[in-house]
């Protein structure tokens, strides 16, 4: 699952422990911020629904952008003249986006309580929001999650899975972050809204026999063998409606990543994609409780980190 060059087929991804069940997680609480800005959550959710409405990928693009964060923490910074941010960082670079949508709720935010609510915590919030704007599960976010203050491209490099990642590989990128391999499928199944670029899946599309001919025949004029390298493609048949239709595609050889049909391509992971290609129900569970566990990964909590008051830069 390339949750890395897609949008969010599968930020601050400064967000994310490991203790995952109760309302709290370590320092993180449902209702860290029931005193200082009750209101936060309506602010995030109306303007993700508004951001949705308007165009169904960007659900896709917050959701993917919680990821990435989680996995190396601090997604958002721009560089500067001290560091190299995550932004260039070869999963994310000329892929990611979404940004926009971040930046006016942390300035909504700003101007109802200012210095309050982290980027990392409005990260995770939009995810889930996202996902419920799509017709998706949804499930508990705690907050109090704090801003990391440094960025690392190495990190980004090294961490966030790519869409030409083999099956061992994706086991391993999501074993690292403590992910089992039951969860990292089920995270896969965010390809299940979105669309991925050209650049991608070209080599998918020519030189991959575990393709269905039609479906990459029905792909071949909008990503040509050269050019086009930013033509868009949905990443299942149902891109802009969270459902379990991308696992049903995985077993008919329509995985559009390379990373995707991995997934279901003669290894140990079969049998779970096609458990989640006939029940959806089990599939929206799983899903939502790996969400739970991504966005509570390593948090900066207490005096750790920041509370950015701009997003994309440190106080």
């Amino acid at each position: 699952m390339a949750l890395s060059n897609t949008l969010f087929k599968i930020s601050s991804f400064a967000l994310c422990s490991l203790y995952l069940f109760g309302t709290t997680s370590g320092q993180l609480s449902a209702t860290f911020y029931a005193r200082t800005c009750p209101n936060f959550r309506i602010v995030i959710t109306r303007a993700v629904n508004s951001a949705v409405s308007s165009e169904a990928r960007m659900g896709a693009s917050l959701l993917r952008l919680h990821f990435h964060d989680c996995f190396v923490n601090a997604m958002l910074l721009d560089d500067t003249a001290n560091f190299t941010g995550e932004k260039t960082a070869g999963p994310n670079n000329n892929s990611l986006r979404g940004f926009n949508v971040i930046d006016t709720i942390k300035t909504q935010l700003e101007s109802l309580c200012p210095g309050v609510v982290s980027c990392a915590d409005i990260l995770s919030a939009a995810a889930r929001d996202s996902v419920v704007a799509l017709r998706g599960p949804s499930w508990n976010v705690v907050f109090g999650r704090r801003d990391s203050t440094t960025a690392s491209q190495s990190a980004a490099n090294s961490n966030l899975p790519s869409p030409g990642s083999s099956l061992s590989g994706l086991i391993s990128s999501f074993s690292n972050q403590g992910f089992t391999t039951n969860e990292m499928v089920a995270l896969s199944g965010a390809h299940t809204i979105g669309q991925a670029r050209c650049t991608v899946f070209r080599n998918r599309l020519y030189n991959e026999n575990n393709i269905n001919s039609s479906f990459a025949t029905s792909l071949r004029p909008n990503c040509p063998s050269s050019g086009g390298d930013n033509n868009l493609s949905p990443l299942d048949a149902s891109a802009t409606s969270f459902d379990n239709r991308y696992f049903n595609d995985l077993i008919n050889q329509r995985g559009l990543l390379h990373s995707d049909q991995e997934l279901f391509n003669g290894g140990s992971t079969d049998a779970q994609v096609r458990t989640y290609s006939s029940n959806a129900a089990t599939f929206s569970t799983d899903f939502a409780n790996a969400m739970v566990k991504m966005g509570n990964l390593n948090p900066l909590t207490g005096s750790s980190g920041q509370v950015r008051t701009n997003c994309r830069r440190t106080n």
